[in-house]
C-alpha cells in the first residue's frame, strides 16, 4: 500500500474483509495494552498492521475511555504524517484496530543507529511533526504523547506517528490527566495544573534536543520518574556545545516552563515555530506535499518486510474462553 494512498478507497476495498478474513503474521511491537502485529487480509491481498489490546486488561486498567477516544479521534484524522486508522473489529477477547502498515520501522531505532542526528536532520524530522501538530490542533486534538517510539517512518523515510490512546479533544478548556512518557513531560502536566496544546510545543523540544544530543535534556541515569520530574521543574537546560545556536534558540523557547509564553502557544500558534530561524531553509509547501528527500532511507524489501522492527516472541494462545466480553462497553467497535 502506497505511504499516501487514499484512506477512503482503501475503506471501501475493506468493507467487506472480516476479523476471519486476517491472517495474524509477525509481532511488530508490544506494549501494556496488548501488541501490533502484522496480518494478511487474503480478501485485498494486501498487508496491514493491526492494533491487538485484550478487552479485560483495557477495563482492569481503566483504559476503556483511552480506547474509545483513540478510535474516535483516528476515525476522523488523515494527514500525510499520520498513521492511517482502517478499520475496526471485535470479538470476544480483543479490539482490534487495523491500520495502514508502515515497513520503515520505529523511528526510534534509527536514532538509536546514528546516536545522534546532523542538524538538517533533525530540522528535517522536527519539521515534519510541526506539521502534524498544526494539523491536530487545527482539529482541537492535543497528541500528549510525542517520543521517537512513536514515530515510523515510511518506506520512503517520511514520518508517521502512530499510537494516538493520549491523544484528546480540547477546544478551549484544559484537562488534567497526568500522562505521557517522563522525560517528555511539561511542568503543568506534572504540577496539574491543567494542560492543552501547549504541551505538544514542550515535546517537541524535548525531540529536537534529543536528536541532536542523543539523549533527552532532563535524562536521569536512576530511570526514577521523580528524579526526571525533579529536572524537570527546575529547568536547567545542559547544552552540547556542538549544538546550532539557532537550534539552541528554539529549544528554549519551545522549553518555556510559563506556557503562555511558550513558542507554539502564542497567538500566531504553529506559524511562529515554522518561522523560526532554525527552520529558514525549509519549505513547508514542499515538506507537506512530501516533496523533500528525507534523510534516512530505510531498507524496506517488500509490503511483508519486518526487518525494521524487533523481534518478539508469539504471545501464548488462550486455552479458556474469557469470563465476561464487556461488550456493553465497546460497543462502538
Amino acid at each position: 500500500m502506497s505511504a499516501s494512498a487514499p484512506r477512503e478507497g482503501i475503506r471501501k476495498a475493506l468493507a467487506n474483509t472480516t476479523l476471519a478474513d486476517l491472517d495474524m503474521l509477525t509481532t511488530l511491537g508490544t506494549g501494556t495494552f496488548g501488541r501490533v502485529r502484522l496480518c494478511f487480509d487474503r480478501k485485498t491481498q494486501k498487508h496491514y498492521a493491526v492494533k491487538i489490546m485484550n478487552k479485560e486488561q483495557l477495563v482492569k486498567l481503566k483504559q476503556v475511555e483511552h480506547i474509545s477516544s483513540e478510535r474516535s479521534i483516528m476515525t476522523e484524522l488523515e494527514y500525510p504524517f499520520i498513521v492511517n486508522l482502517l478499520k475496526t473489529f471485535q470479538d470476544d477477547r480483543n479490539i482490534y484496530l487495523l491500520q495502514e502498515y508502515v515497513q520503515g520501522g520505529e523511528f526510534f531505532s534509527h536514532l538509536r543507529k546514528r546516536g545522534r542526528l546532523s542538524n538538517e536532520q533533525a530540522q528535517f524530522y522536527a519539521g515534519q511533526i510541526v506539521l502534524v501538530f498544526n494539523y491536530l490542533h487545527s482539529h482541537s486534538v492535543i497528541y500528549r504523547d510525542l517520543k521517537p517510539e512513536n514515530i515510523l517512518l515510511d518506506r520512503e523515510g517520511h514520518i508517521k506517528l502512530a499510537d494516538f490512546g493520549f491523544a484528546k479533544r480540547v477546544q478551549y478548556d484544559r484537562t488534567y490527566t497526568l500522562c505521557g512518557t517522563p522525560e517528555y513531560l511539561a511542568p503543568e502536566i506534572i504540577q496539574q495544573k491543567g494542560h492543552g496544546k501547549a504541551v505538544d510545543w514542550w515535546t517537541l523540544g524535548i525531540l529536537i534536543f534529543e536528536m541532536l544530543a542523543g539523549y533527552p535534556p532532563f535524562y536521569d541515569e536512576s530511570n526514577n520518574p521523580l528524579k526526571v520530574y525533579e529536572k524537570i521543574l527546575a529547568g536547567k537546560i545542559e547544552f552540547p556545545r556542538h549544538i546550532d545556536p539557532y537550534a539552541k534558540d528554539l529549544i528554549k523557547r519551545l522549553l518555556q516552563p510559563d506556557r503562555t509564553r511558550r513558542l507554539g502557544n502564542l497567538s500566531a500558534g504553529a506559524r511562529d515555530v515554522m518561522e523560526h530561524k532554525w527552520f529558514s531553509s525549509i519549505s513547508w509547501t514542499k515538506m507537506e506535499a512530501r516533496q523533500l528527500k528525507p534523510p534516512i532511507l530505510p531498507r524496506v524489501r517488500g509490503d511483508a518486510d519486518t526487518s525494521n522492527f524487533d523481534k518478539f516472541p508469539d504471545e501464548a494462545k488462550p486455552t479458556k474462553p474469557p469470563a465476561n466480553t464487556y461488550n456493553d462497553l465497546f460497543k462502538d467497535f
